[in-house]
């Protein structure tokens, strides 16, 4: 017995030891794939003519003159005001970010916001030469860029499909993060096809792999030393790395790069709608059971998706045969088809499904916005059981919205309305799937309204529309 305890601290050490080993043996080794691929990776930097501003000293502003370049850039970047450029002189080149280079002839990809803006972009290789970019084309929508440099036999990645990726699965990125050339960092898949809400037309791969500034445009490998994605985002409060990193998955990258490559510019598919999440007071509301698809709120006139016969309050499940699980799943697979292309969109509408076929136009340029919708004036008025009271649409409205009808809210009181936070101006549209196109309509809609059960309202507000749902109690 004496023995036996004697041994007892052994075995826990031994037996530590062994799941020590074992968990090492299960971890990856990725200095074959940093060998192979990191002589790909490059740094780039960019020169900016900026315009004059005041000279340094101007009160209230530090002079940093006398601060190494790392901490300089911080403070200009942390304050604004700072003068960058005293006089109007040229700026120092910058480490701004990572690249890779996908043909020996020099073609090189990165983010949009890296060289975005930039007079002068100079690419620096792994072994420290330095060679000056020519910018074939940027894509701000997906933030990818292709860049081509004079040389040939150059060190080359290997490209993969994001698509093959499983969550959970090791990946690694390489990159320049706050200038440091090279740097390597390891994680996982964290998730796939995130929306982020500033991008509409990116399905994000995200992962916990450490990225900081200066990683943005570098590649993301997986296990097999393909690049599967590009750095683009983080999400931080503290403005480095909390573990929240997104990248851009390969096939989107290729397809715009193609077709920079090819046009100097990115055309994309586009139906003509405004569409907006299925909740599931929304789904028990149109007929669906459970929440999903892409809930369209609104419908351009003389657009792809209005001369296909898709209406207002349809529910579209599916685009191609793939599936839309969240709304914002149909930008991502409409913007991948061309312009004159067929989707065979299937949808619910009054609770029954049917599919349409529609022909895909091309999205606008951006900066185009909907029409503002103009102030109610006068008309005969409607007090209901929704605690609103509204007018009817002015011929000058209709024409300025686009609409056949609706009724605008003049008074918000006490009551259902209030507590789903309607406002005056706003126009109703629809009332428990049923188009409102005059007040004695929307009168009779609201008294028939179901109790204890979900009903949409679609609401147009400064030339946007979205469907709200409520419940009237006994």
């Amino acid at each position: 017995m004496r023995k036996l305890k004697s041994i007892a601290p052994l075995l826990a050490v031994a037996l530590l030891w062994g799941q020590s080993l074992l968990a090492q043996a299960s971890l990856p080794d990725f200095t074959d794939l940093v060998e192979e691929a990191s002589p790909a990776v490059v740094n780039i930097s960019t020169r900016q003519k900026m315009p004059e501003r005041a000279v340094a000293g101007q009160p209230g502003l530090p002079d940093l003159e006398g601060l190494p370049p790392m901490f300089r850039e911080f403070f200009e970047r942390s304050i604004p005001q700072i003068p960058r450029n005293p006089g109007g002189r040229q700026r120092e080149a910058q480490s701004l970010g990572s690249g890779f280079i996908i043909s020996p002839d020099g073609y090189i990809m990165t983010n949009n916001h890296v060289v975005a803006d930039a007079d002068e972009i100079i690419v620096r290789l792994s072994d420290r030469s330095e060679l000056e970019a020519k910018l074939i084309g940027a894509d701000p929508r997906s933030d990818v860029a292709l860049l081509k440099v004079e040389g040939k036999d150059l060190p080359v990645v290997r490209l993969g499909k994001a698509d093959d990726l499983k969550v959970g699965e090791w990946v690694l990125a390489i990159g320049s993060p706050f200038g440091f050339d090279h740097s390597v960092t390891a994680g996982i898949v964290s998730a796939k096809g995130r929306n982020l809400p500033s991008d509409s037309y990116v399905p994000f791969i995200q992962t916990d792999v450490a990225i900081n500034p200066g990683n943005s445009g570098g590649p993301l490998f997986n296990l097999q030393g393909e690049v599967v994605g590009i750095n683009s985002q983080i999400f931080t409060r503290s403005g480095g790395f909390m573990g929240l990193s997104f990248a851009i998955p390969m096939e989107v990258a290729m397809q715009v790069a193609d077709q920079l490559k090819a046009d100097g510019k990115v055309t994309r598919g586009w139906l003509g709608v405004v569409i907006q999440e299925v909740n599931k007071d929304l789904a028990e509301s149109f007929g669906l059971d459970k929440p999903a698809g892409a809930l369209v709120a609104q419908v351009l006139e003389d657009g792809p998706a209005d001369k296909g016969g898709l209406q207002v309050g349809d529910v579209i499940l599916s685009l191609n045969g793939k599936p839309i699980i969240m709304s914002a799943d149909l930008p991502h697979l409409v913007g991948g088809l061309k312009p004159g292309e067929k989707a065979e969109l299937d949808v619910v509408r009054d609770g029954s499904r049917k599919k349409l076929n529609v022909t895909v136009g091309t999205l606008p340029e951006e900066g185009q916005e909907l029409a503002s919708s103009g102030s109610a004036q006068g008309g005969e008025r409607s007090n209901n059981r929704l605690g609103v009271t509204v007018v009817e649409l002015t011929a000058e409205q209709k024409k300025g919205l686009d609409l056949k009808g609706g009724v605008v809210v003049k008074e918000v009181l006490n009551g259902p309305a209030a507590m789903i936070g309607l406002r005056p101006g706003d126009v109703i549209t629809h009332l428990n799937n049923q188009a409102i196109d005059s007040i004695s309509a929307f009168t009779q809609v609201a008294q028939d309204l179901p109790k204890n059960r979900s009903v949409s309202m679609r609401v147009l507000r400064q030339g946007r529309a979205s469907f709200i749902t409520f419940k009237l109690a006994e």
